[in-house]
């Protein structure tokens, strides 16, 4: 039984991992070798010509820019607003908690196909399209890492901030000096979540942004076939697979070293975050 379930396992790895491996590997090589022989794996072919091609044809420079503008201020938000708002529903008792926490969760239930045109009425009216406060703003704060880190502060014994309040500590000194500590495990699973989500997130950036200079990472993909079919005359259809291939494993990359790096880290927040409150 051991080994029957290492085998099963190592089969549904296999089945993830190929694809990815696939394209990374293809990236390198020649583009008609890519469509005369997809599967073939010659080190001797190998080149940068696609990832040369793409580097000129698309600007994905300024895709990995905003995305990364994005990344660092509204993950900032997130990993500051949402605990905050988490410990005073995990914590406190004030009239209304449960009603307004229900509303919170709700809110998971609406698909974001439901949410864009409020939003994008919202953001015309403020004058922030094609701005990073739009691209940043909506969403910052959202009601599943409210939940998440509600459900990890919740297991922080309340003695602990009774001795705090005991020392003298003022409320917002508790939560940073002793309940921070305690969910650190929790909060990177967070911030893991919250990096994937904006680094991936495409449908809302396509909508608010639709001017390649506010283009994000995402956007440029989505695009890629028609800038590399404008910006070179007779690009066939090799040509784009091969620069598609680049592009994709360019934008793969940094998501993958994030979660080797973090890996132990973000194991450790999922299980912090299945404590039951």
């Amino acid at each position: 039984m051991h080994i029957g379930s290492h085998i099963f396992l190592l089969i549904l790895m296999v089945g993830f991992l190929a694809p990815v491996v696939w394209a990374l590997a293809s990236a390198f090589k020649p583009a008609n070798e890519i469509i005369r022989n997809p599967l073939s794996f010659d080190p001797t072919m190998w080149t940068l010509d696609n990832y040369v091609a793409m580097f000129q044809d698309v600007p994905i420079g300024h895709g990995f820019f905003n995305t990364a503008v994005v990344l660092v201020v509204k993950g900032a938000i997130t990993l500051i607003f949402a605990p905050l708002a988490a410990f005073a529903f995990a914590k406190y008792e004030f009239p209304g908690k449960n009603l307004i926490f229900g509303a919170v969760l709700v809110t998971l239930m609406l698909p974001i196909i439901v949410l864009i045109i409020p939003l994008l009425l919202e953001m015309k009216a403020l004058g922030w399209v094609n701005t990073y406060q739009a691209l940043i703003l909506p969403g910052a704060v959202d009601a599943f890492a409210i939940f998440w880190m509600r459900q990890v502060i919740s297991a922080v014994p309340d003695e602990l901030l009774d001795a705090a309040r005991v020392d003298g500590c003022s409320e917002i000194g508790i939560f940073w000096r002793v309940v921070v500590p305690v969910i650190r495990p929790g909060l990177a699973g967070l911030a893991v979540l919250t990096i994937m989500n904006i680094y991936n997130d495409f449908v809302w950036p396509v909508v608010v942004a639709n001017s390649e200079q506010m283009s994000t990472l995402q956007v440029v993909l989505s695009t890629l076939a028609q800038n590399i079919t404008g910006n070179r005359i007779g690009a066939d259809y090799a040509t784009v697979t091969g620069e598609l291939l680049a592009a994709s494993s360019v934008a793969l990359i940094p998501l993958l070293v994030l979660f080797i790096v973090l890996q132990r880290h973000f194991i450790n927040g999922i299980l912090a975050g299945s404590v039951k409150g």
